[in-house]
């Protein structure tokens, strides 16, 4: 598979660069951008933080506003990012141009139904796609975490935890984590997945946490200012599983804070170091 090298731009002596490539799975073209730390060679390959990033962004968001590469270089770990859906001519969209639905809110999961099958498959391009193609052209190791915020801290948690074997360690900032019971998750699923709920639960982070044995550490970071805490994300839904069944999962509110990237810049350092000690144990 082609790359197509749209941008590059050093920084922290490491290298930020933005890439196109047709993907197979999304049947359409597709952009994602990489931070290499200054140590990464084909001698010497380091681990990867996959990113996800919440509803209306792009790759491009995480890379110029979370403020993370000076960490990442000093820990030696390469940063994915991403798109948040398929996009293109003929890549169906919200008939309304809602922004949470279609264009800029594939969910990270694998729609089932029309007219979204056809491009809809996030799930599998992040879990298989993108990592093979990944791990073919950089100078990097098959060491994984992956993190994300709101829309994609939800495909984190989900994803993570279906894939244990894959990934080290996962994180979020202010996940949508009980995604069947909110209005942005109902939206998103009954429109990808179809009207049986049943289908629904192998998307949402509460419903898998308790059905699977979560082995894998988890950090979620949640501001109490948040404008969507309680009738989007709803965190309180994830701690009780997790209290419940004694799981390695640390939940933090913090006053003050809301849901945008200052709040992600604020602690995005304390993410990057609690993936380093698991992808370089």
């Amino acid at each position: 598979m082609s790359l197509t090298n749209l941008s590059q731009a050093k920084v922290f002596e490491g290298w930020h660069k933005q890439y196109q490539h047709r993907s197979d799975v999304l049947s359409c073209d597709m952009r994602f951008a990489i931070y290499l730390p200054p140590e990464a060679s084909s001698t010497n390959p380091v681990p990867v933080l996959y990113w996800l990033s919440g509803l209306t962004c792009t790759d491009e968001n995480f890379m110029q506003k979370a403020a993370a590469f000076q960490k990442a270089a000093e820990l030696g770990i390469a940063i994915v990012a991403p798109d948040t859906s398929p996009r293109g001519e003929g890549v169906p969209d919200d008939a309304e141009g809602a922004y949470d639905f279609g264009l800029g809110a594939g969910f990270y999961l694998n729609a089932t139904q029309e007219p979204w099958k056809q491009h809809y498959q996030m799930y599998s391009y992040i879990v298989d796609e993108l990592p093979q193609l990944i791990e073919a052209h950089f100078p990097v190791n098959k060491q994984k975490a992956i993190s994300g915020h709101s829309m994609g801290g939800h495909g984190a948690l989900t994803i993570g935890m279906k894939n244990q074997d894959q990934y080290t360690s996962i994180s979020a900032f202010s996940p949508i984590c009980h995604p069947m019971t909110v209005p942005w998750g109902q939206k998103a699923f009954r429109h990808y997945l179809g009207e049986d709920k049943s289908t629904w639960e192998q998307y949402d982070a509460v419903e898998l946490m308790k059905a699977l044995p979560v082995k894998t550490p988890i950090l979620v970071d949640q501001g109490e200012a948040d404008n969507f805490l309680n009738d989007q994300l709803k965190p309180e839904t994830l701690q009780a599983v997790a209290e419940a069944k004694q799981l390695d999962v640390q939940i933090r509110l913090h006053p003050g804070y809301d849901h945008s990237y200052f709040f992600i810049q604020s602690f995005i350092s304390e993410h990057l170091a609690f993936h380093a000690q698991f992808l370089k144990a």
